[in-house]
């Protein structure tokens, strides 16, 4: 990334949160309120986030009928084997208190007949525990009462590197329309989301390009599960869609409606116990498998019988009627689409990385509560429980000495965008074989570092084309991660399916970790991964 930008700015802080969602605003808050002095980046607007599209809900232990205990055991089961219980157990018996939290800062939850919180279920759950808001757009209004919390924020301002010393975190560089920043901070808390820009389809927004990864990966942290990219199952399908399409909630099948095929036929049948409602890895790879033996690209859901559709589902609603679909007289046509990212960077349940000040909450995070394949609905919850205990830990840091020295951009390997999506999208998607993953590494090995991104509408040197470098070596670094992880894990399990090993392997029922070698390259670490002690 060639340094053509002159530094105009400067910031300080005791934290600084990259990311403005539910798990960096949560941490963001916590910290405040303890007195820290934090400063939120955020590259996008104030709801360009994957919070902001999450649709069906939170999954929080029912005062009724339901235990900590069942929530667990329904976690450890999507797991695939891979969550750490301990981890599982400390998130789910979190969640009542970060909802009230959230409730208490003005969340306002639907409610049923009865006048309490209407709870649904959703794929994997042994019962209803799903609450939800503004009928499937709950993370909308997550953001909002956030967000309501009055925290600084600079939007429109990307991390292009996390800057560390001997002592640890020393701050970032940043880019910003105001050029090229240095914001001193002793800790940085990771929030970015996810990966989903690695693929041609996806539900994640356009800013979801792996950077909390890539930054925690260039800082010198540890990253694991990144094989585990959970596609949702239902996606509403358009001929010719591209980039990031509108989801259907796995609410919907919780209220009634069945995936069908072009004949009518069951998908799930005699798949899974639960069905339509089985784990999303399990429904996805079934749809999969509906599409390669009837050679279609896409299949149903119906959803005609699910009453009064308009108003459970509006956001679902707007979505279908704009690509000219009434869900209440036609099949809605989906597929999967990349959706939720079930590794990440490696933390302890404080939020801590293995680079001291370096903290890393919600999607960017790998806790150990997904696994190899993520609960429906866990991952507001985890943002929550998990964004106040980062913010908190970050507290730690705080009279540290943290001075970021001035000097140029580091150069990273690129490949051109459309050129590491396809490779993604054909060769790393639901089904995987050794083969096609060999040819998706070998195009990513390609990757030269002098060349200039592909920037369709800013040039480089400008803070946009800046910007679109910075994200596409981000995409760059971690799919060559996740490309290694997916080839060493020769199994299949959760959501990494391996059509040449299709069962797993007793022997792999352990995380796969990545780190950077002294020169930039991804390499499987066989060392445990402990994290930084607190400061």
């Amino acid at each position: 990334m060639p340094d053509r930008l002159d530094r105009i700015w400067e910031d300080r802080a005791d934290l600084v949160v990259i990311g403005g969602g539910v798990a960096g605003l949560t941490a963001a808050r916590a910290a405040a309120r303890a007195g820290a002095r934090v400063l939120i980046l955020s590259k996008g607007g104030p709801a360009d986030t994957a919070t902001q599209y999450a649709q069906g809900g939170i999954a929080v232990v029912a005062p009724h009928g339901d235990s900590v205990d069942s929530h667990v055991a329904d976690t450890l089961a999507a797991g695939g084997g891979l969550c750490d219980p301990e981890a599982v157990r400390s998130i789910v018996a979190g969640g009542p208190d970060a909802v009230a939290a959230l409730t208490d800062l003005g969340a306002v939850f639907d409610l049923g007949r009865d006048g309490q919180v209407s709870r649904t279920r959703e794929g994997g759950h042994s019962t209803r525990r799903i609450i939800h808001a503004g009928g499937d757009a709950t993370g909308a209004e997550v953001q909002r009462a956030l967000s309501a919390a009055g925290l600084p924020v600079l939007f429109g301002t990307a991390v292009l590197e996390v800057i560390t010393g001997a002592s640890g975190v020393q701050g970032v560089l940043a880019v910003s329309e105001r050029g090229l920043g240095l914001v001193h901070a002793p800790a940085v808390l990771l929030a970015t989301g996810g990966l989903g820009q690695l693929y041609a389809l996806s539900t994640n927004p356009a800013g979801a390009t792996a950077d909390g990864v890539a930054l925690a990966l260039w800082a010198g942290a540890a990253v694991a599960d990144l094989e585990f990219v959970q596609f949702h199952p239902t996606v509403l399908y358009t001929p010719d869609g591209f980039g990031r399409q509108p989801l259907i909630s796995e609410a919907v099948r919780g209220e009634g409606a069945r995936l069908v095929d072009a004949r009518g036929g069951s998908v799930t049948a005699g798949v899974h116990p639960r069905g339509d409602l089985a784990p999303r890895d399990v429904v996805s790879r079934a749809i999969a498998a509906r599409m390669r033996s009837l050679g279609e690209d896409h299949v149903y859901l119906d959803a005609r019988e699910v009453p009064d559709f308009g108003r459970r589902f509006p956001t679902i609603t707007m979505s279908c009627r704009a690509a000219g679909i009434d869900p209440r007289s036609d099949l809605i046509p989906v597929a999967p689409a990349a959706h939720y990212q079930c590794g990440g960077v490696v933390t302890d349940l404080h939020g801590r990385t293995c680079v001291r000040g370096l903290y890393a909450a919600g999607e960017v995070a790998r806790t150990g509560l997904h696994g190899a394949n993520r609960l429906a609905s866990n991952s507001l919850l985890e943002g929550l429980v998990m964004g106040e205990r980062a913010g908190l830990a970050a507290l730690e840091r705080v009279g540290e000495p943290a001075q970021v020295p001035g000097g140029p951009v580091e150069e990273r390997p690129v490949v051109p965008r459309p050129a590491l999506q396809q490779a993604m999208t054909e060769h790393a998607a639901v089904v995987r074989d050794g083969a096609g993953l060999a040819r998706a590494a070998r195009v990513l090995d390609t990757a030269p570092g002098d060349e200039p991104a592909v920037v369709p509408v800013s040039r480089p040197g400008t803070p946009a084309g800046t910007v679109a470098r910075f994200e596409d070596a981000a995409l760059t670094v971690t799919a060559r991660a996740l490309l290694l992880a997916a080839r060493v894990r020769t199994e299949s399990r959760g959501c990494h399916t391996r059509a040449d090993h299709p069962r797993p392997a007793p022997s792999s029922a352990q995380p796969i970790a990545v780190r950077l070698d002294k020169n930039g390259a991804p390499r499987v670490i066989t060392e445990p991964t402990p994290v930084a002690a607190p400061s």
